[in-house]
């Protein structure tokens, strides 16, 4: 009885992984390569594409180290100190989880506009948010943050105090018993929150397209760019664009996967 349930429960398992993660990955995929090469590659390789891949990434990147550093300390003053609004601030973080984009969008064109809170003070140094690539480093950094401080916090906590003080003890430093002992021990966590970030951050769109100009060469996404392809009836190019971001994204996870 047990042997069939187990069965059953497998099956269920690979068809519900196949149902929802490998047939529109497949389908993707497959509608692609019924193109040639030649006109497949010259899709994927037009300059606004490779603008778009650049801003996209580049963006993508800054923001996840930017989360890295900041989301470390936070997670760790989380776990190894207590204050009065500890469990506000841990609730704070979830945030980005069940805001809706377009309101995270909306309500960072409020913030940071010209007569924003931010966005006024930052006029005085002459500094645009909304409209430019800085809103969109803001965006996805506010979309991607809880990825890295939910990955770290198990870690930092199951980590035990007496191996820190059992080094100190034996005459290593902070700095070394930061890096020779920490950094080791949290770094499958770090690169699992980096990548479930950066994978956030490539796919945003629903904050981005409120708070950048949207322009080609100047501030266009990836996934902007395919909305636009769709709204113009160009399923090809859509499909084609959404294709190479695809391959991309699943390089670097395999890649990260195998240095973990």
């Amino acid at each position: 009885m047990n042997q069939k349930f187990l069965i059953y429960e497998k099956f269920c398992l690979i068809f519900y992984s196949f149902l929802i993660l490998l047939l529109p990955i497949w389908i993707l995929l497959k509608k692609a390569s019924i193109h040639l090469w030649m006109p497949f590659w010259f899709r994927a390789t037009e300059p606004v594409a490779l603008s778009a891949y650049s801003v996209t990434f580049s963006l993508a990147f800054l923001a996840v180290f930017f989360n890295l550093f900041f989301g470390f300390i936070l997670a760790w003053i989380l776990i190894r100190y207590k204050f009065r609004s500890q469990k506000f601030l841990d609730s704070l973080i979830d945030l980005p989880f069940c805001l809706p984009t377009s309101v995270a969008g909306f309500t960072l064109t409020i913030v940071y506009g010209e007569n924003g809170w931010i966005g006024r003070i930052l006029q005085i140094w002459h500094i645009q948010v909304i409209f430019t690539k800085l809103g969109i480093l803001i965006a996805m950094i506010f979309v991607s943050f809880p990825f890295i401080v939910r990955s770290i916090q198990p870690m930092i906590q199951l980590i035990e105090k007496e191996m820190e003080e059992a080094a100190w003890s034996l005459g290593a430093s902070d700095w070394i018993t930061f890096h020779k002992i920490l950094i080791p021990t949290l770094l499958p966590s770090i690169l699992t929150g980096l990548t479930l970030a950066f994978s956030r951050a490539i796919g945003e769109y629903g904050s981005i397209v409120m708070i950048s100009s949207n322009f080609a060469f100047k501030d266009l996404i990836t996934p902007v760019l395919i909305f636009q392809c769709l709204e113009q009836y160009d399923y090809i190019g859509a499909t084609i664009i959404g294709s190479v971001i695809l391959i991309i994204s699943l390089l670097l996870l395999f890649i990260i996967n195998i240095i973990q």
